[in-house]
């Protein structure tokens, strides 16, 4: 074995596909490339997300105890690197990046319309977010683009380098 800096430790442990999550902000959308982010329980689905509280978007989480989480399939990449590398706090950041809003079913936040999944959200325990930003979610509400078959999404590894899903295995096993 061989140590590895501290600091490398994310690129091990990623914790899944790169998603956007938008927001709406008395009357402002918003979106922002997200990497921080598991699943906490199947039924019903609950996520927890890590928001900077750098982010713009972490005030209108905040705020709103809503959110849509986008998954983009890699083909998306490029617009979803740029939509994380700027501020949506003074621009209009799916117009920058070329993304279309839709409306959601039962929160402000919009869906993404270009996306292969939306999960409509809302924040049922806050308790982290002033120690470590961390936000546990209800996945209220959920759709697919059944147009886009097997997509591929993209996983961080940190400094602007990613992995794109591969091959797909099936194994007997007894864990859901």
């Amino acid at each position: 074995m061989q140590e590895l800096q501290l600091s490398d430790v994310y690129s091990l442990l990623e914790p899944g596909p790169v998603v956007l999550l938008t927001t709406a902000d008395q009357g402002k959308l918003n979106l922002m490339t997200l990497s921080w982010h598991m699943m906490v329980e199947f039924e019903p689905p609950l996520l927890a997300c890590v928001v900077s509280s750098d982010d713009y978007s972490f005030a209108a989480l905040r705020a709103s105890r809503e959110c849509v989480i986008a998954l983009p399939a890699s083909a998306l990449a490029t617009k979803v690197v740029q939509a994380g590398n700027v501020s949506g706090r003074n621009i209009d950041k799916f117009a920058l990046v070329g993304l279309t809003p839709l409306p959601a079913l039962r929160v402000a936040a919009p869906l993404i319309a270009e996306c292969f999944a939306n999960l409509e959200c809302k924040v049922v325990d806050s308790r982290l977010v002033n120690k470590y930003n961390l936000f546990v979610m209800e996945v209220v509400q959920a759709w697919i683009d059944p147009t886009q078959q097997n997509p591929k999404t993209l996983h961080h590894q940190g400094y602007g380098r990613f992995i794109v899903d591969g091959d797909i295995i099936e194994l007997s096993s007894k864990m859901r």
